[in-house]
């Protein structure tokens, strides 16, 4: 019987290999974009403007890690007055359990915001000065979005609004911001429409003016903490609780940080530096909140 003839390895062509072909993008699938367009990751996230934003205003390596980590701050900022903003509305329809989400997404965010002092917290005096000059007359205590936020925890102040004059479109929104009630009277609010004996000259103060702590309103609190620990008004408390807790580090790892960088001077923008952020270190967020307690 006659046998095939042999035929030389390299004259065969070589099996298909599965794994010779052609490979799959690394990142997902081909979303055939063309040159000179975009992807859709950028027309979202707007990536390339973030990563432009910063302008060093001098030589020093350190400045652009405190330029990115205050504008970090700042997005941090308008994530949680949008938090606010989201709670406060549910709190006036009566949707308790829409508000308590952003609440709790507010301190997930905020814990986020705490932590990105963490870059600036060990900064020594000579690093700080190296490009403090850069800054002029620039400081935190002229963020708009910052100021928002404590206009929404009840820190009402008219006076907040003068350095924002230059700007007509912050101003308006601050202006805005100073004369609706603040998330705590939105609280209280609710409180009272559940049937708790909330004053009336608390429901019905000028919501531009700070909230100042009130015994009655302590009382109420003291009742709810004492009551089923189990109900929504229990855990709205102990929500807002978090809330304030993680403002007051917030305002305690400030004060910290500039301590370390700069001391007893005065604080850039002509604020009165440590002296401010110590007296604002001393409020209480939500104050009956914590005053109640002695009372359970």
């Amino acid at each position: 019987m006659s046998q095939p003839s042999p035929t030389h390895s390299a004259d065969r062509a070589p099996a298909p290999d599965p794994a010779a072909a052609e490979p799959d993008p690394p990142f997902g699938p081909d979303l055939s974009i063309g040159a000179g367009t975009t992807t859709p990751y950028e027309d979202y996230v707007r990536a390339s403007v973030l990563t432009h934003l910063q302008q060093l205003q001098s030589d020093d390596p350190g400045e652009m890690v405190f330029l990115v980590t205050t504008q970090v701050m700042e997005l941090w900022f308008t994530v949680i007055v949008h938090e606010w903003h989201t709670a406060a509305e549910a709190l006036r329809r009566d949707d308790l359990p829409v508000a308590m989400d952003a609440l709790r997404r507010s301190t997930w965010e905020l814990e986020a915001l705490n932590a990105a002092w963490k870059p600036l917290a060990r900064l020594t005096p000579a690093q700080f000065n190296a490009y403090r000059g850069a800054l002029g007359e620039g400081s935190g205590f002229q963020s708009a979005m910052y100021r928002r936020l404590e206009f929404l925890l009840g820190e009402k102040s008219a006076s907040m609004l003068v350095p924002h004059r230059g700007n007509p479109e912050d101003h308006a929104a601050l202006e805005k911001a100073l004369q609706e009630p603040s998330l705590y009277d939105e609280v209280l609010g609710l409180l009272a429409r559940r049937g708790h004996p909330i004053p009336e000259a608390v429901l019905r103060r000028d919501p531009s003016r700070r909230h100042e702590p009130d015994p009655a309103v302590e009382e109420v609190w003291a009742a709810v903490f004492t009551g089923p620990q189990d109900s929504e008004l229990v855990r709205l408390g102990e929500l807002l609780t978090d809330v304030a807790e993680l403002v007051w580090r917030w305002r305690n790892d400030h004060l910290v940080a500039t301590r370390r960088a700069m001391g007893a001077k005065m604080g850039t923008g002509g604020s009165a530096g440590v002296a401010w952020l110590e007296k604002r270190a001393r409020k209480n967020v939500f104050p009956e909140l914590w005053t109640a307690r002695s009372h359970v």
